[in-house]
């Protein structure tokens, strides 16, 4: 037997498994969220493909075009309900439904709005502006058995684009906090080994 088709030399030098509970979420648009998170993904990616037609069978090729699925992140909701204000305020800001100081007043007052700006817009007003206010980057954090930062994957440019309602009642026999789930979109992840 040769040693690339060995079974000792095939072994994996590291046989810890990956826990799902050990893990830290951060975004700084979001620093409330952050601490009250339960659950977040690493997104799903596929790459597309060509077929090429023949008469007997089609054939595939490879593509050229990623597709990155959604972030979806879980929190509990905080009793005064801040953590989910503030995602709320994103989504207003970002799509504005009152009037459009929404978007330009959220823009300002947003704690990611830099001095100065990567890129630029024109909004509805017609005046060209930042738009770096509307974006975050956010970390999922994948720790070891230890929690310390093994894995890090690193989003770009993240923005929410739903988040669930939340549901009150009375019938409740047991204390069951509130919790509520946002979907992100984003440029792009890395996946980075510290």
């Amino acid at each position: 037997m040769t040693t690339e088709t060995s079974p000792l030399n095939r072994q994996p030098d590291k046989l810890d498994y990956s826990s799902p509970t050990q893990f830290r979420f951060m975004i700084n648009q979001l620093p409330k969220v952050q601490f009250f998170t339960t659950a977040a993904n690493i997104p799903d990616i596929s790459l597309g493909e060509v077929v090429i037609p023949t008469p007997f069978k089609q054939i595939p090729i490879l593509g050229d075009q990623l597709t990155f699925g959604n972030l979806d992140v879980s929190f509990i909701v905080d009793e005064y309900l801040e953590n989910y204000i503030s995602i709320h305020d994103w989504l207003l800001g970002i799509g504005f439904p009152k009037n459009r100081t929404q978007f330009s007043s959220f823009r300002s007052s947003s704690s990611n709005n830099p001095t100065a700006a990567k890129t630029v817009s024109t909004d509805t007003v017609g005046t060209t502006s930042p738009d770096r206010g509307m974006y975050s980057d956010a970390t999922l954090s994948i720790l070891s058995n230890k929690n310390n930062p093994i894995v890090e994957v690193r989003f770009s440019d993240i923005f929410p684009v739903a988040l669930t309602g939340l549901s009150f009642s009375q019938d409740a026999t047991d204390v069951t906090y509130q919790t509520a789930q946002i979907v992100f979109k984003y440029k792009l992840y890395e996946i980075v080994t510290l």
